[in-house]
């Protein structure tokens, strides 16, 4: 059966379900920043999913990423890149990262794991970024 790892429920909001993957946004708001969670049990690797599923998360990815760009255009910092990841090391679950970076951002050039503090999204900012994904995704 299939079940979200704890970690996941308190570090970030539900954003909706794809047809493979369960959508967050990390509640860091000095990112932009969704993980999709594919609900697979016990996945922990991409070697976890069938070729099928697989096709299916590039393509959640690709949405992500879209979804991603809607919300730092929504909260003012357009991205200048997307950061794709699929790590694991923390929170060992397979999951994928999509985050919006910018030269000005926190972490920017380096990685986005371990820097500093995380900011949490205020409550006009945390519904703007939710309604941006969503609609983008169509959830």
């Amino acid at each position: 059966m299939f079940e979200i790892d704890p970690a996941f429920l308190t570090t970030s909001e539900a954003v909706g379900d794809l047809a493979l993957s369960h959508l967050r946004l990390q509640a860091d708001a000095r990112f932009p920043w969704i993980v999709l969670i594919p609900r697979v049990a016990a996945a922990r690797e991409l070697e976890d999913l069938g070729q099928g599923e697989r096709d299916v998360l590039m393509e959640e990815v690709l949405r992500a990423g879209a979804a991603v760009r809607a919300i730092a255009e929504a909260l003012g910092r357009p991205a200048a890149k997307l950061n794709v990841a699929q790590l694991g090391n923390v929170t060992p679950q397979l999951h994928v990262h999509v985050i919006a970076r910018r030269p000005d951002d926190a972490a920017w050039p380096a990685p986005v794991w371990g820097f500093g503090e995380a900011k949490p999204y205020g409550p006009e900012a945390l519904e703007a970024a939710l309604a941006a994904a969503r609609v983008t995704l169509g959830l």
